[in-house]
């Protein structure tokens, strides 16, 4: 994942600490880390053919189902951790949106335009994009002028500017879209 933001120029600034699986234990590190720190959650439909990563700032409560009222997506339940390694290629504790790299190149587009799923990704879990993944944003980040997530692994905090985290998006190409929590 590191290599990923070096090789497409984005700058990072890495915090290494104990596995922190938890934002709790997490805020005892964090403290002189000047940044936005962020909690993720890995959502999938009641269906089962549709993920989602929803990103907010670390000190707000969630209600699920207020959340889902937002989302307008169904009901939604937590992604189990086969399914987190299968979309994202993270483990339980360390989700990111970091992840998302590996949500890149699950599509393949035939010369008349058609979309339609690489080997081995079923094609019902892919949205019309070509991605596994939709993510939702807490609207606050984007004022954060940086923001930080685990680098996929709960051993480490990556920080990067406002500008940055967008440029990675875009080098994801997946959808997302700004909700107020």
């Amino acid at each position: 994942m590191l290599d990923f933001l070096e090789k497409n120029g984005l700058a990072y600034q890495m915090h290494t600490h104990p596995p922190l699986p938890t934002i709790e234990l997490a805020l005892e590190y964090w403290k002189k880390i000047d940044s936005t720190h962020c909690k993720n959650l890995f959502f999938r439909n009641h269906k089962g053919n549709r993920h989602y990563l929803v990103v907010f700032e670390c000190h707000k409560v969630l209600d699920i189902h207020s959340l889902e009222h937002k989302l307008r997506q169904g009901k939604l339940s937590f992604a189990s951790s086969e399914r987190m390694e299968r979309c994202l290629g993270l483990l339980p504790g360390s989700v990111s949106p970091l992840g998302l790299i590996n949500d890149i190149g699950l599509a393949e587009t035939d010369d008349s335009g058609v979309v339609s799923a690489a080997e081995g990704v079923a094609a019902k879990e892919l949205f019309p994009n070509g991605h596994r993944v939709k993510l939702f944003l807490d609207q606050d980040l984007r004022e954060a002028e940086r923001v930080s997530f685990h680098p996929c692994d709960n051993t480490a905090s990556v920080v990067l500017s406002n500008a940055d985290f967008m440029k990675f998006l875009e080098l994801w190409g997946g959808e997302y879209e700004w909700l107020d929590f």
